[in-house]
């Protein structure tokens, strides 16, 4: 399963095996058009361990994901049009605009600017991976976690849902945002234990 809308090569995908060993998607594909054999299996130090293709350009970002996180099974990066259009708009996207929002992910804040397929995106990224389930990235796209892809997928696929419905309030002239009680009433953030709060 991956995280639409994926334009051409767009986006990325990775998943712990195990302890220190990841899948990762390779460069330059279509992800519609991947299948098992493509995939490229290396280390938490970016060593190739097995596949016959160049992992993702973007792998750096994932890494520094999973060092930061042993609780992340899996991580999501892709380029959902009206939440990078928050990012290009330089915003992140506040917690206490819908319930679902609040359960799932909190606030997903912005990382500043970093050039695509350096470091500079991973170390833009790793300070707000360790309190956050997604961020924006200014200028280029979204990446969100989880203990597993499905809910790595779930949270990047409402965050540009929540991205839709956000714009949409603003053309509708009012954004009425939830008070600190209503927050309070959901619980916290959802993290990584399960997913039996998705539906609410």
């Amino acid at each position: 399963m991956l995280p639409p809308p994926l334009a051409g090569s767009d986006g990325n995908v990775s998943v712990r095996l195990a302890p220190g060993i990841l899948l990762v998607t390779p460069t330059g594909l279509r992800k519609a058009d991947l299948r098992a054999s493509d995939l490229v299996r290396v280390d938490l130090t970016g060593r190739h361990l097995g596949g016959f293709r160049k992992a993702t350009t973007e792998l750096d970002l994932h890494l520094r994901i999973y060092r930061e996180r042993a609780d992340v099974g899996a991580v999501v990066h892709a380029h959902p049009p009206t939440a990078t259009g928050l990012a290009v708009a330089g915003e992140g996207l506040p917690a206490d605009i819908l319930p679902e929002v609040t359960l799932l992910f909190g606030e997903v804040p912005l990382a500043p600017y970093g050039t695509p397929g350096t470091p500079e995106v991973g170390a833009q990224v790793a300070p707000l991976a360790r309190h956050h389930q997604g961020v924006l990235l200014a200028n280029h796209g979204a990446v969100t976690w989880g203990p597993d892809l499905a809910l790595a997928q779930i949270r990047m696929e409402s965050l540009e849902q929540a991205a839709r419905i956000l714009l949409a309030a603003r053309i509708a002239g009012r954004l009425n945002r939830l008070t600190p009680d209503q927050v309070a009433a959901l619980g916290s953030p959802r993290g990584n234990t399960g997913h039996d709060q998705a539906d609410a």
